[in-house]
């Protein structure tokens, strides 16, 4: 995400969120500016995948110059090896050594992209029409780079907080969360989190115009679980009654065809409250519908029947992968498939497993929890400190556009803090229309015109809750 040359148009683009008559122009940190466009274009370039010529310790290692070129003490900020990957913690101190600190958290890695696929190649960034082009350009380099740039211009303007503030940039979050979980363990300690891999703006697909910011006050479970059925096999030419590839195929069925329950909690409630005036109408009074009544069938049918917020009425599972047979002449002796499983807070991974069991009413299946790299978590309260801290700051830029705490649908580094009972929050000052929004996707891109914004809103931020 960069951009140091668009501040003009930035301005304007974002000018129209507020009467021009009573909103101030919002001051400009173009150096800062101009180094966070350079260190989100620096970034995209390592391909910090997964697996061999992982090059996340190599952008450790080049966020790490970085800071102390920009006077950090090389002392406080270290990078650990984990496997493949690396951690990077770098402290900013604060002059009450005794203050629990604020985290401030991300992470380097990335999913994998396949070059052929892509209209440009992921790991060059490229700038068109307003746009940053790149793996890792929304997800969550993007972030990185705002709060590495934020920090360091505390630094060029002598900034002393009460608290430390500990950046702490995890390396597998888009795989086995490793490392986060290290980083939870190391700082069980602090007062919050403030993780910019969570959240985001959304602008209206007509006008481009900020619509809200959510940020995650909760999350639901990640979970997976493998379902298999076994068969004697035997020749193609002698088909028997029994065939593993037909058994777990009438079970993916049943599980596609069933529901789960619907369910709210505090957090989804004022999101679903807060959204439904801005919706289109037909999903704004599902949405209204819902929060009256969850089981109205007629708002859950609107509301499940779109992606972006099936994942907000309750618990979701999916088959996300199968595998079955051992040869092209010969009958299957086992077929396997991956149900993924995104959890609603207040529910253990063991029950969901128990009701798929249920649902798919076969004895030959056997069914067993796979998960990898996640824990339930209860949600973070919603703090009148860090929800005013956000709201403040986010009328920097965007004066009258709402911040609202939802419940993320997807997982983050957030659960492993809330698991060691630090509270945490998903924070991305990233307004983009969801027809833009591309994060894990081909062509993943961010508009430019976020980054002045991003630094003045982590300023305030961090600056109000280190006091």
């Amino acid at each position: 995400m960069g951009r140091r040359h668009f501040l003009p148009l930035i301005l304007a683009a974002f000018a129209a969120a507020a009467p021009a008559a009573v909103q101030a122009r919002p001051k400009a940190y173009p150096e800062a500016e101009a180094q966070a466009l350079d260190l989100l274009k620096r970034a995209i370039a390592f391909r910090s995948v997964a697996g061999p010529g992982n090059q996340t310790p190599q952008l450790a290692a080049y966020f790490k110059q970085v800071l102390v070129h920009g006077g950090f003490a090389d002392g406080d900020v270290t990078i650990t090896p984990v496997d493949d990957t690396a951690i990077l913690v770098a402290r900013y101190r604060g002059s009450d050594s005794a203050a629990k600190p604020i985290l401030i958290s991300g992470h380097m890695d990335v999913v994998e992209a396949k070059p052929a696929d892509w209209q440009r190649d992921p790991f060059t960034p490229v700038i068109e029409n307003g746009m940053i082009y790149g793996r890792g350009a929304t997800d969550t380099k993007f972030g990185d780079a705002m709060v590495l740039a934020t920090l360091l211009q505390l630094k060029r303007e002598h900034y002393v907080p009460r608290r430390d503030l500990i950046l702490v940039f995890s390396g597998d979050e888009e795989t086995r969360m490793k490392t986060a979980a290290l980083l939870a363990d190391q700082f069980k300690n602090g007062e919050l989190v403030i993780n910019t891999d969570g959240g985001g703006g959304t602008l209206a697909e007509s006008d481009g115009k900020p619509q809200s910011l959510v940020y995650d006050a909760a999350e639901k479970t990640y979970a997976d679980f493998q379902l298999e059925f076994t068969n004697p096999g035997g020749h193609s030419s002698a088909p028997r009654g029994d065939n593993a590839i037909y058994s777990l195929a009438k079970a993916l069925d049943k599980i596609a065809a069933y529901q789960f329950p619907p369910e709210i909690n505090e957090i989804s409630r004022a999101w679903f409250t807060a959204t439904a005036d801005r919706a289109p109408p037909r999903l704004g009074a599902a949405m209204r519908a819902f929060v009256a009544n969850p089981n109205d069938a007629q708002a859950l049918a609107v509301l499940r029947g779109d992606p972006a917020y099936i994942g907000k009425v309750g618990t979701t599972c999916v088959a996300t992968m199968v595998n079955g047979g051992h040869a092209l002449n010969a009958l299957p002796q086992r077929a396997t498939a991956n149900v993924n499983c995104r959890i609603f807070p207040g529910n253990k991974p063991s029950a969901v497993m128990a009701r798929l069991a249920e649902v798919v009413g076969d004895s030959q299946m056997t069914i067993r929890d796979v998960t990898e790299g996640s824990v339930a978590t209860e949600p973070s309260p919603v703090r009148p400190d860090v929800e005013a801290a956000i709201k403040k700051a986010l009328a920097i830029d965007f004066p009258g556009v709402p911040a609202i705490p939802t419940v993320a649908s997807g997982a983050s580094d957030s659960m492993w803090f809330r698991s060691r009972g630090v509270p945490s929050y998903g924070i991305a000052l990233l307004f983009i229309k969801d027809s833009d929004q591309f994060a894990h996707g081909l062509n993943e891109r961010s508009p430019l015109m976020n980054i002045g914004p991003a630094i003045r809103f982590y300023k305030s931020l961090f600056t109000d809750l280190a006091r």
